[in-house]
């Protein structure tokens, strides 16, 4: 389960290490983690450095997978030529502002 606190900065707990990641620029990948609390599905976006920078819910964790997919993300543990030299972010995970404002849950950037 994660938490988000309205502090900016705050950290969030997110306990999946299951993670997805996009190539968005050289060098530059987004994140992604399913993390299930209750009913519902949240899918965290991190950047490189850990910081958490927008997110999306679903109703459920095959949703969740599916929009990741069908979005241009791929499953790190089913990769291995990303493996060799790409590395996910650790935690502490920690809310941040993205300069372009919220990327996926504006839909600008989501099918």
């Amino acid at each position: 389960m994660a938490e988000m606190h309205d502090k900016e900065s705050a950290e969030i707990e997110i306990y999946s290490r299951d993670y997805y990641f996009k190539v968005v620029e050289f060098l530059q990948q987004n994140w992604a983690l399913i993390d299930e609390h209750g009913s519902k599905v949240t899918v965290w976006f991190i950047h490189d450095a850990s910081g958490i920078f927008d997110q999306l819910d679903f109703a459920s964790v095959e949703e969740a997978k599916s929009g990741l997919e069908r979005n241009g993300f791929r499953r790190l543990s089913e990769d291995p030529e990303s493996q060799k030299f790409i590395y996910p972010p650790e935690p502490p995970f920690l809310k941040e502002c993205h300069g372009n404002g919220p990327i996926y849950s504006s839909g600008r950037f989501w099918k």
